[in-house]
C-alpha cells in the first residue's frame, strides 16, 4: 500500500439506501445536496461522493437532475467530484451510467462484484413513513441481488476510463473483490494507482470488525503491493472506529450520511459537514494532516477538474 503523508477525507453525501424518514438531515433536493456538499467540502473533504433524489426522496438517476448541482460545486469548491455507477436498487447499468457519461468526472466509483445488499431491516424499525415508496424500496432487498458482473465491471471501466480519462474508486465489500480488481488490473482494463475503498457493515458483505479490515489490508498489499491507495468506509455506528484504524494502517477514509446518520452514540448528524469536522479532528489529534483536493488528484492521478463537462 502506498502511505501518504496525508489523509484524504472522502464525504458521501446523500446515497440511495437512506430514506427521508431516517433522517430530516438527509439532503434531497439539488439545493440541499449542493449546500451540504460545499459545506463538506469546506469542512475539509477533498472528494464528493454523490448520487442524486427525485424531490419525493427516491434515488434518481437522471443526468438533469445532476446537472441542476454539480457546476454549483464546481464553481464554490475545488473537491474531487465522485459520481455514483452502483446507483440505486433496480437501476439498469443505462440508468447507473447515464449522468457519469454525461458528466466525465475525474472519478467514479465502481463496484468490484454482484451481491446481496441488505437493508430491509430498516424497513421494520420505522412506523411513521414520509413517503409511501419507501418501505417497499427498502424491503425489496431481502430478494433482489445488486448485479456487478464481470462483463459489466469491464464495460463501465472502459466506456468511462477509455472514453473519458476517468478514474475509480474500487467499492470491495468482500475479500474476493480485490481479486476481481486484480483480474482486471492483468487485463490492463484499469490502471494504477488504484484507490480501493473496504466497505464494512452492509449486510451480505463483510462485518464492521478489525480483523477484516486487517485481512483485507494484507490481501491488498499481496495483491497490489504500493500500487493502491486503501480507504474506509463503515455503516451506522462502526463509522468513527473503522476509519480511524484504517488512518492508523496507513490508509484513507469516507464519513458521510451515505454511510452513517449519526454523529455519535445516541446523536443524529445534523448534516454532512460535521462528521468531516469530527473525523478531520480526530486525525488531527492523532497527527496527521489532511489532503487537500490538488493532493488527493496528485496522489490518485487524476485528470483535474478542468477536463470534466460540467
Amino acid at each position: 500500500m502506498r502511505k501518504a503523508d496525508k489523509v484524504i477525507i472522502t464525504c458521501a453525501v446523500t446515497g440511495s439506501i437512506h430514506t427521508p424518514s431516517m433522517s430530516d438531515a438527509l439532503p434531497i433536493t439539488p439545493d440541499q445536496i449542493a449546500e451540504q456538499s460545499i459545506a463538506a467540502a469546506e469542512a475539509g473533504a477533498a472528494i464528493l461522493h454523490l448520487h442524486a433524489r427525485q424531490d419525493d426522496g427516491r434515488p434518481t438517476a437522471d443526468p438533469e437532475v445532476f446537472m441542476q448541482f454539480l457546476p454549483r460545486i464546481k464553481q464554490s469548491t475545488n473537491a474531487v467530484v465522485n459520481i455514483t455507477t452502483g446507483g440505486a436498487m433496480g437501476m439498469s447499468i443505462d440508468d447507473r451510467l447515464a449522468a457519469p457519461r454525461r458528466a466525465q468526472p475525474e472519478l467514479c466509483s465502481l463496484n468490484m462484484g454482484s451481491m446481496n445488499f441488505g437493508v430491509f431491516a430498516a424497513a421494520e424499525k420505522i412506523t411513521d413513513w414520509k413517503h409511501a415508496w419507501e418501505k417497499d424500496y427498502l424491503a425489496q432487498s431481502y430478494d433482489l441481488i445488486a448485479p456487478n458482473t464481470f462483463k459489466q465491471i469491464e464495460m463501465m471501466a472502459r466506456d468511462l476510463g477509455d472514453r473519458f480519462g476517468t478514474k475509480f474508486e474500487f467499492e470491495c465489500y468482500d475479500v474476493g473483490h480485490l481479486y476481481t480488481l486484480r483480474y482486471f488490473a492483468d487485463l490492463g482494463v484499469v490502471k494504477p494507482p488504484f484507490f480501493i475503498q473496504c466497505i464494512f457493515g452492509v449486510l451480505g458483505g463483510q462485518g464492521a470488525d478489525p480483523d477484516n479490515l486487517v485481512h483485507m489490508k494484507n490481501t491488498a498489499d499481496k495483491l497490489f503491493g504500493d500500487e493502491y491507495y486503501m480507504s474506509v468506509l463503515a455503516t451506522g455506528r462502526f463509522q468513527t472506529r473503522m476509519v480511524t484504524m484504517s488512518a492508523l494502517y496507513g490508509g484513507n477514509v469516507r464519513v458521510g450520511l451515505e454511510d452513517s446518520l449519526f454523529l455519535q452514540r445516541g446523536k443524529m448528524a445534523p448534516d454532512n459537514a460535521s462528521q468531516v469536522k469530527k473525523i478531520r479532528t480526530i486525525l488531527e489529534e492523532l497527527s496527521f494532516e489532511i489532503a487537500t483536493p490538488d493532493e488527493a488528484r496528485t496522489m490518485l492521478g487524476l485528470k483535474g477538474g478542468d477536463q470534466v463537462a460540467f
